[in-house]
């Protein structure tokens, strides 16, 4: 590994989205309920998965909340490493290439013991997706796995709430913090989606009271199920108090910050229009990290993941745009 520092070391899921347009039909047939989203074991997406190839075009693109993230933190120029569980398999290797395309570092060997994590989404007629994800490889990342000179060297630890929930992956995550903590470096957690939250709540809850997290992401309904409280302001209340920095995503109202008893709300920068709001939350945390990491204050991170997020929902794709390989 290189002696030069990380600006932003993430944990995460190491998915492939798997993409395909189909009519109620082919859903029936599979006995997927259309507009659901499901967990699905290997056997389940290994049929999954044959039954798209064989009925038409199918679209892979590597995805993830956090590797999303940190796709755009590279696209700023900031330095970056992943550390995900792949498979040894195509997909894997597929997923490897993109975050070299993208000069994201990432070296997590790949395991033969499951495949790589898919999700399948599945485009209605009636533009109505259903998704249904086998996280396959992904969640067995493993404490050994890790890169524990590449976590110390970090100027921030950024971890997603997908992977917080399976054991084997959250003790790794659990590891990830008691190094970055030991090197006095940033923390930052996303909640990544409300289903993240149920089930997840307690141990999420003692991870933000132990100050485990410097910097906790969320929208408006995420922080009011992460605080247990039906109204927004009293979540955005309740959370500020227990971790450095409180960053809340608004949707098309803006987003805010709350930091050392400060609050600092902004508008959502311009769309002309918006063709795709997938990723927009995974972009959002992209300008404001790599931001943070340039050593902006809070108002201009804020307005970093603002701009981050209106360039991804202007094209479709929750990445964004930029010539691989391209300019760091």
């Amino acid at each position: 590994m290189s002696a030069e520092p990380y600006d932003i070391v993430a944990l995460g899921d190491a998915i492939v989205d798997v993409l395909a347009r189909r009519d109620d039909a082919f859903l029936g047939a599979c006995g997927v309920e259309k507009g659901t989203m499901r967990l699905l074991g290997d056997a389940d997406a290994a049929a999954l998965a044959r039954a798209m190839h064989d009925s038409g075009t199918v679209d892979e693109i590597p995805g993830g909340s956090a590797a999303n993230t940190l796709a755009g933190v590279a696209a700023q120029g900031a330095r970056a490493r992943f550390i995900g569980q792949t498979g040894a398999d195509r997909l894997g290797t597929l997923f490897a290439q993109h975050m070299d395309a993208l000069r994201v570092d990432f070296d997590t060997p790949p395991i033969a013991d499951a495949p790589t994590g898919r999700c399948f989404i599945l485009i209605s007629p009636d533009a109505q997706r259903t998704m249904q994800t086998a996280p396959g490889a992904s969640h067995l990342l493993t404490r050994d796995a890790l890169d524990e000179d590449a976590i110390r060297s970090a100027r921030i630890l950024f971890l997603e709430g997908y992977l917080w929930g399976p054991e084997t992956p959250r003790g790794a995550m659990v590891r990830a913090i008691e190094i970055a903590r030991r090197e006095q470096r940033k923390v930052a957690f996303t909640l990544s989606d409300s289903i993240v939250i149920p089930g997840r709540r307690d141990s999420l809850a003692r991870l933000v009271a132990d100050g485990g997290v410097d910097i906790l992401f969320a929208n408006e309904y995420e922080a009011c199920l992460m605080a247990g409280v039906p109204d927004a302001e009293m979540a955005i209340a309740a959370l500020a108090q227990q971790v450095p920095t409180l960053v809340v995503t608004k949707g098309a109202e803006g987003a805010l910050a709350m930091a050392g008893g400060e609050r600092v709300e902004i508008a959502a920068a311009p769309v002309e229009t918006v063709i795709d709001t997938t990723g927009a939350g995974d972009q959002f945390a992209a300008g404001f990290l790599a931001t943070h990491a340039r050593g902006g204050d809070i108002a201009q991170c804020l307005h970093g993941g603002a701009a981050a997020a209106a360039a991804v929902i202007a094209h479709v794709g929750a990445r964004p745009l930029m010539n691989p390989k391209g300019t760091r």
